[in-house]
């Protein structure tokens, strides 16, 4: 049914269109533009285009819509919508479509068609008023029929919220956030207090929060607008990796972000890092530290992360300096006979930078094992647990990632667990053990610490008891940590109080694999040898289009036929950026294609942009302390088991053998990870990696990005792209450091005089 509507002014009138919204075809989670399909109800099963502003519009919802008439030279004619209402169905028909879409959680199309045969028309209002009485269906307990009034309630809540939004085009799933956090007070929070937004819900960062703020009036020049600007600058600083910025490079940051004077910039952080009237505290801590090259600066951090450096640095010393000693047993060992029993344990001998560090592992309170590929770092790490088991000490290992602590277990035998579920984080992201009640532990054991940023090494360290082994073990070379900080190359820092060894023999088994060899020539500056290997290969590509259609055929088909390895489980594509013909992002929905294409008996849920089915290989996106056992982290990856319409909620077998459930409405947590950037990589381990590496990614390419990847590889790495920018990746060393200031906190001040324990280790440090 279509018609007229219009003003008094004559202007050209919006026509009006109603129809019951039968099927998305494609959502903008971003700015809420839609394309979908309805039904106008003229028969024949015809349905009409309609594209759009349809934020919150649900499949099975009657709508009506205001717009213009037009025609797509493809698609044909179409319906521009420019604003819509709902409107309640109106037949026994309409109702029980509406009921059956999965709009209202726990009703899927055969409860849809109980409660509206037991009904009729009077089933909305008995769900809107009476909503007990639905007990009066066959099948609805009252444990299913409390859910759907509950769902029902929700729905109206949030629809209330997102016609709100809709004026300042927010998302749906932002919308569904807000509604979440805030309740019955969200419209309020979102008129009153819009920047609290970007502090309190993820996804909305300040450019959101700023679009809402001047939608409801709050001045461009207000100090609760600049302030919020800054702390957004220094956010992003921290989602770079660095732990604070110079005050000058903030202050230039803020006034261009704001488009204000720096003198009011200037004036508002001042009084951020004043002491908040109502919490007492500031908003940012600004201190003096030296600089990249020495020189001091005037470093503002946010408040977590100043407080994290200053902790972490406070801890590490005070285990390191401590007279207690959990391991006493290994002041005094008879060194030849323990190594001798050792090599009779593992069947192997230690060369001599391995004896030198299984040594200071076990006579030094915090210590760093660090080297490439190939060196005897795994075989190094077993060495130390069988010596301190052998002497009845509790030996705990933990790593970033799951499948880092995985491959922990299976190399030493021992118990293995990601560092967040070791500290059992709980939601807010507290952590059951610290400093108060710290672990059982008499040797700790933490495997990929390059991957460690300042919260997470902060929280860990805390919960060391004092007299236990602390060791860290990882690869400097490597990227640095997804969040912010560099630790693992601060504890490694000229000057370090930390002992270390670096491991830089490669033992003669690795020299024959082309992965190994490969990875330390591309480390030393110099280009990878592809000719007559057997387990690294070079496609060559110009073309960045092909290139990426090229890495699919490889992970998807030609592998799998020529080394039998499963495409979705055993190959990788590491991709140096997301964005891109061979980015991540196009990768990954190219490769969805190939490995789990759309099957009428695989179940699907569209999701903005994207499709998530049955099989699909997922990644966690954000860190979720409120999901699963002890949270799902960054980087956790799984795979979707199952997917239920009826309940809204997709489950996704993790690789920590855990079962996490996703509402639908949570999906924007969720990416695929047929293909992930490199840096997402870190910590793990893959028996095929797939790399495109094109001049498409030009300013991505540095050393240590293409080092990374290679060293993810366990038995066959497949480089796809031109030589030209494999060249620029070898050739290019990452510019500068992150801007952190652990190494200044750890560097002896006062008491120089004491000897670095460093010195003490014959091979060498960091």
């Amino acid at each position: 049914m279509a018609q007229q509507a219009g003003n008094a002014t004559g202007e050209r009138r919006l026509a009006v269109l109603e129809g019951v919204l039968e099927r998305i075809t494609y959502a903008n989670e971003e700015n809420g533009y839609t394309v979908a399909r309805v039904d106008t109800g003229r028969g024949g099963g015809d349905l009409l285009t309609v594209v759009g502003a349809l934020l919150g519009a649900q499949v099975g919802e009657s709508l009506r819509m205001e717009g213009r008439w037009g025609s797509h030279p493809q698609y044909g004619k179409q319906f521009t919508v420019e604003n819509y209402t709902t409107v309640l169905p109106a037949t026994v028909q309409g109702i029980r479509r509406y009921l059956g879409s999965g709009l209202v959680k726990g009703i899927g199309p055969v409860f849809a068609d109980r409660i509206t045969q037991h009904f009729g028309l009077d089933t909305l209002r008995i769900i809107e008023e009476e909503p007990k009485r639905l007990i009066e269906v066959p099948g609805l307990g009252p444990k299913r029929t409390k859910k759907i009034a509950d769902a029902w309630e929700e729905q109206k809540a949030i629809k209330e919220v997102m016609l709100f939004l809709q004026t300042v085009e927010v998302s749906t799933s932002i919308a569904v956030r807000i509604y979440k956090k805030y309740g019955d007070a969200s419209i309020s929070v979102v008129k009153n207090q819009p920047y609290r937004l970007a502090a309190d819900v993820w996804g909305i960062g300040f450019l959101t929060a700023d679009k809402i703020a001047q939608s409801v009036g709050i001045p461009h020049d207000s100090p609760e607008r600049v302030k919020a600007g800054l702390q957004y600058a220094l956010s992003q600083a921290t989602d770079q990796g660095n732990c604070y910025l110079p005050e000058e490079r903030l202050i230039a940051d803020a006034v261009k972000l704001l488009q204000v004077d720096t003198g009011l910039v200037i004036e508002c952080l001042a009084e951020l890092a004043e002491p908040d009237e109502d919490t007492g505290e500031p908003g940012v801590v600004r201190e003096k530290v030296p600089g990249e090259h020495g020189e001091p600066v005037t470093a503002v951090y946010l408040v977590p992360f100043h407080r994290a450096e200053l902790s972490l640095a406070a801890q590490l010393l005070r285990l390191l300096r401590t007279d207690e000693d959990r391991m006493p047993g290994f002041r005094d060992v008879a060194w030849d006979k323990a190594l001798t029993w050792l090599k009779g344990r593992t069947g192997a001998e230690l060369a001599p930078e391995q004896e030198a560090a299984v040594k200071l592992a076990l006579t030094k309170k915090v210590a760093v094992l660090t080297g490439g590929p190939g060196c005897g770092k795994s075989f190094t790490v077993r060495s130390i647990v069988e010596l301190a088991r052998a002497k009845k000490a509790r030996v705990v290992l933990a790593a970033p990632t799951g499948r880092a602590a995985k491959r922990l277990a299976e190399l030493t035998g021992a118990e293995a667990s990601t560092v967040h579920r070791l500290l059992e984080l709980k939601p807010g992201g507290d952590a059951a053990y610290d400093k108060d009640r710290p672990l059982d532990a008499d040797l700790v054991v933490v495997d990929e610490a390059s991957m460690l940023d300042l919260l997470l090494a902060n929280k860990l360290v805390k919960a060391v008891p004092p007299g236990a082994h602390l060791l860290f073990v990882g690869d400097v070379d490597q990227l640095p940590s997804v969040g912010a900080g560099e630790v693992l190359r601060d504890l490694l820092a000229d000057g370090s109080p930390i002992p270390a060894v670096r491991l830089t023999r490669v033992f003669r088994q690795a020299q024959q694999s082309g992965v190994v060899t490969n990875a330390h020539r591309i480390n030393a500056g110099q280009h990878p040898v592809t000719d007559g290997m057997t387990d690294f290969f070079l496609f060559v590509e110009d073309d960045t289009e092909e290139a990426g259609r090229l890495t699919v055929d490889v992970a998807a088909r030609r592998i799998p036929a020529k080394f039998g390895l499963d495409p979705r489980r055993d190959v990788q594509v590491l991709a140096p950026m997301h964005r891109g013909p061979a980015g991540a992002g196009n990768l990954n929905g190219l490769l969805q294609q190939a490995i789990t294409p759309g099957r009428p008996d695989v179940s699907e849920k569209r999701f903005g942009g994207r499709v998530f089915r049955v099989g699909d290989k997922v990644t966690q996106i954000r860190n979720n302390y409120e999901k699963g056992k002890n949270g799902v982290f960054n980087g956790t990856v799984g795979v979707v088991t199952s997917l239920d319409p009826v309940d809204q909620r997709l489950t996704v077998l993790t690789d920590e053998d855990e079962e996490v459930p996703y509402e639908f409405d949570e999906l924007d947590e969720l990416a695929h990870a047929y293909a992930v950037t490199i840096h997402r990589s870190q910590g793990s381990e893959y028996p095929a990696v797939v790399i495109p590496v094109t001049t498409g990614a030009w300013m991505m390419l540095q050393r240590n990005l293409l080092y990374t990847a290679v060293t993810r590889a366990k038995k066959l790495v497949v480089l796809v792209g031109s030589r030209k920018a494999i060249g620029q990746a070898v050739r290019t060393v990452s510019a500068g450091r992150r801007c952190t200031a652990l190494d200044f906190r750890l560097a002896p001040k006062n008491d120089r005089s004491n000897e670095s324990p460093r010195s003490q280790s014959p091979s060498g440090t960091g």
